[in-house]
């Protein structure tokens, strides 16, 4: 057990929830060691059966010992449920004290180092914990209990029973020595292949359209089979062992059989000795022959463990006892930020700093992966910089806890991201699951879509507020999706807007209701930072950052910077000089982006 107690800083809830199932482990240790004492009942009855009922034909002796036996049998299938019962009821309180805590880790850790098999690995665990595996390991320490029985009988028989279990262990040790490499590839290919298929049944209208249907599903069929091959490759490894170590137990059993007969006839042992030694060495190496059939959940269990711990210790610093902050204003401070992804070679944000004020609108414009999306999910709290500091009011984001941060936060992301649910709860960022009053919730999230201007079009679905979505949000349109999410982002009035081109599926009625959320999130002091394209939405921001290759190029009052962008535009023939409008065109529709990338105010 102290083995198992991880001590690396941040698994200390892992450790809380063993020691909260210490007890149910000990009760279980001592249930089976009454239920291998109870287990010398049929050694005993037979004995009695032939040493002394059979030669006196002493018929009350016989419904006595039956009656005593049968009583010891009840008892051990009785305490063998009991213990059964305690491991179960261990594993449901690991996952009831732990199952939360694995999410959240995953979370935390999604965008650093992406882990969808966390809960897997943790139910591996619990299953191992629950099932055959744990009670093999309570009734190992008890064979040599029943290879001293085998010596008292005679010390041949112990003998015969001692080298059969040096010879079983030993073929247990070379099964786990032969299946532990193989059980590892099994698994990481298992664990690969279902990474695959969720990550291709996310994107299923995608593979449709794009006709990559067949493609798919060839992939997939080769990923499951490289799995399905190195699990068999396992099982048939571990299979050879078990066979050999079944037949050794059987020709064991056989031949103490024959040698507590020939010891019989010699007078050394009783003849009730006879089918006792074969029922004892076959109580002796029983265990051996068990945990060789469990070993590989054993392994995998061990390896979840280790992959769990590893995942918890990685994330020791997101969970730690944080003050109390007063309420923020709204105040930005991004200070030398810097982001790289692993396997880029360039950093996607290069010590980008900015400061925004409560009640200020800031525009970020730039060509297509100058980071101005990655810049958003910095500032929404979505992403962790590897260097440079974010603050709210002076505060570093990590002196909040996460959903603490978010509860100040509104993010609209390029993809609404909807979830499986009802519109109301999607507002609401379903809140109620966390205790939030039903009716609190649901004023806010009207509030929220009175903001975003989209009440109207919600009222007009089929079931308003209570229409349920799919997975992803399925069941709206673009325009529809992105409306509900900007509702999303205003619900309790966030001190900090991040809205990431929150226009892209908009039609000019919802670019209308989008401008009308913008100033009035600015006007009751939120500040408010708008990645856009489209040069619309950015008419009325007081601020533009405009980026290239993860660097702030121009940044400051939105007329001085629009002004240095047109004189830095090249001119091309029949353009109009710098700082004067085409025909038709108002200025504040001039180039806001690479020139390359521009696009018209639609």
């Amino acid at each position: 057990m102290k083995n198992l107690l991880p001590s690396k800083p941040g698994t200390e809830p892992l450790a809380e929830a063993l020691k909260a199932c210490q007890t149910h482990f000990v009760w279980a240790a001592i249930f089976s060691a009454l239920v291998n004492l109870l287990y010398l009942t049929p050694t005993l009855y037979m004995m009695q059966v032939y040493d002394r009922v059979v030669p006196t034909g002493g018929l009350t002796t016989l419904v006595l010992i039956t009656a005593v036996a049968v009583f010891a049998l009840a008892a051990l299938a009785g305490l063998d449920w009991l213990r059964g019962r305690l491991m179960l009821r261990a594993g449901l309180r690991l996952d009831r004290m732990l199952s939360g805590k694995v999410l959240a880790r995953v979370m935390d850790l999604q965008a650093k180092s992406p882990n969808t098999q966390a809960l897997r690995e943790f139910d591996n665990v619990r299953s191992a914990i629950s099932g055959q595996g744990m009670l093999a390991l309570f009734d190992a320490p008890w064979t040599p209990i029943y290879l001293a029985c085998c010596f008292l009988l005679h010390p041949a028989i112990g003998g015969l029973t001692l080298i059969g279990g040096l010879i079983l262990f030993s073929l247990a040790w070379l099964n786990e020595r032969d299946t532990r490499p193989r059980l590892g590839k099994a698994i990481q290919s298992q664990n690969s292949a279902y990474a695959a298929q969720e990550a291709v049944a996310g994107q299923s209208e995608v593979v449709r359209a794009l006709g990559m249907r067949q493609s798919s599903i060839a992939r997939q069929i080769d990923q499951r089979r490289a799995a399905t091959a190195a699990q068999a490759d396992a099982q048939l490894t571990g299979g050879k062992y078990s066979g050999a170590i079944k037949f050794l137990r059987l020709v064991m059993q056989s031949a103490a059989l024959g040698l507590a007969a020939l010891l019989a006839v010699k007078g050394d042992i009783s003849p009730g000795s006879i089918i006792a030694s074969s029922v004892l060495l076959s109580r002796a190496v029983a265990p051996i022959e068990l945990l060789v059939g469990v070993w590989p959940t054993l392994v995998q269990a061990r390896a979840s463990w280790k992959t769990m711990t590893d995942l918890f210790a990685s994330t020791a610093s997101v969970e730690r006892e944080r003050t109390t902050l007063p309420d923020p204003k709204g105040k930005l401070q991004v200070e030398a930020v810097t982001v790289k992804f692993p396997d880029t070679e360039a950093p996607q944000l290069r010590s980008v700093s900015l400061t925004l004020q409560p009640g200020q609108t800031l525009g970020v414009v730039g060509a297509s992966g100058s980071g101005k999306t990655t810049l958003a999910r910095v500032i929404a709290g979505a992403l962790k910089a590897q260097a440079g500091t974010v603050r709210l009011d002076g505060a570093e984001y990590e002196a909040r806890e996460g959903d603490e941060l978010a509860r100040w936060i509104g993010y609209l992301p390029q993809v609404p991201s909807l979830f499986a649910g009802s519109i109301k709860d999607n507002i609401s960022r379903f809140a109620t699951a966390t205790g939030v009053d039903q009716e609190t919730a649901d004023r806010g999230a009207v509030k929220a879509a009175m903001a975003a201007g989209a009440h109207e079009l919600i009222l007009r679905l089929p079931n308003g507020y209570d229409t349920q979505l799919g997975p992803f949000g399925q069941g709206l349109s673009a325009g529809q999706a992105q409306r509900v999410a900007l509702a999303r982002a205003l619900y309790n009035d966030p001190v900090l807007l991040v809205l990431d081109e929150p226009n892209s599926n908009l039609d000019q009625e919802g670019e209308a209701a989008l401008m009308q959320a913008i100033l009035g999130a600015a006007a009751r002091g939120a500040s408010v930072v708008i990645i856009a394209h489209r040069a619309g939405v950015l008419a009325r921001v007081d601020r533009l950052l405009m980026m290239r290759d993860g660097v702030v190029q121009m940044e400051g009052p939105r007329e001085e910077v629009l002004e240095r962008m047109r004189a830095a535009a090249p001119k091309a023939p029949g353009q109009p000089a710098p700082g004067q409008a085409a025909a038709g065109q108002p200025a504040n529709v001039t180039r806001l982006t690479d020139p390359s990338q521009t696009r018209r105010a639609q």
